[in-house]
């Protein structure tokens, strides 16, 4: 997510404002992510001693979600915005 925020950053001289929003939507998902990292963890770990790991499908579809939508705001951005000179 960081990688696609500095990209989105790149293209900021070339199509303006919006390109920020995509950098900042890019990095509020990359840190929602990470908060949710510890009680992933803790929840993977209490599996393991119960042997029994149940998958995390919203956490999962979620980042898949966001993924899908910054992808598809970054061609809409490349095909058709126009370019600042």
């Amino acid at each position: 997510m960081v990688v696609a925020a500095a990209v989105f950053l790149r293209w900021m001289p070339h199509h303006g404002w919006f390109a920020g929003t995509l950098v900042t939507a890019t990095l509020v998902t990359a840190l929602a992510i990470n908060g949710s990292r510890k009680r992933r963890f803790h929840r993977a770990i209490n599996g393991i001693n119960q042997e029994a790991i149940t998958p995390g499908l919203v956490s999962t579809a979620a980042v898949a979600a966001s993924v899908v939508v910054l992808a598809a705001l970054g061609i809409f951005t490349v095909l058709v915005l126009p370019v600042e000179q």
